[in-house]
């Protein structure tokens, strides 16, 4: 019998998850690493556990991730991303849960682009009259 797969991207900041949901245990798996190698912190451990644990699949579906870009914060939010749209594709019926969570919603925020006259993006030259 053939493995049943689901494929979900996340986006979130500057970073990119690839993910891949397959029937299993309950493993999660970044960039070939266990998620407690990849991550250091339990709060972004917890983050990336949100929609399965929303959804009672954590031990239903073993979790494969490739994630670049960005720094760990912004990883975590999107493999959460991605874990969400992988869910979605396995069982529609997840939908109502997911949204309201706020899980579907891609985080948007980004880092504003430096104007010219000035030092960063806002940031003005000190002003002196003289």
């Amino acid at each position: 019998m053939a493995n049943i797969q689901f494929y979900g991207t996340g986006r979130r900041k500057t970073s990119i998850a690839r993910v891949r949901l397959v029937s299993g245990s309950g493993n999660i798996t970044i960039n070939k690493k266990d998620m407690d190698d990849y991550f250091d912190y339990d709060t972004l451990k917890a983050i990336i556990r949100e929609p399965l644990d929303i959804t009672n699949t954590a031990d239903k579906y073993d979790v494969f991730v490739n994630v670049q870009g960005g720094g760990f914060t912004g990883q975590a939010g999107a493999v959460r991303h991605g874990i969400s749209r992988a869910l979605l594709e396995a069982d529609e019926e997840l939908r109502p849960v997911l949204k309201k969570a706020g899980f579907l919603t891609r985080d948007s925020r980004m880092k504003e682009r430096k104007k010219y006259g000035l030092k960063k993006a806002r940031k003005a030259p000190q002003f002196s009259k003289r």
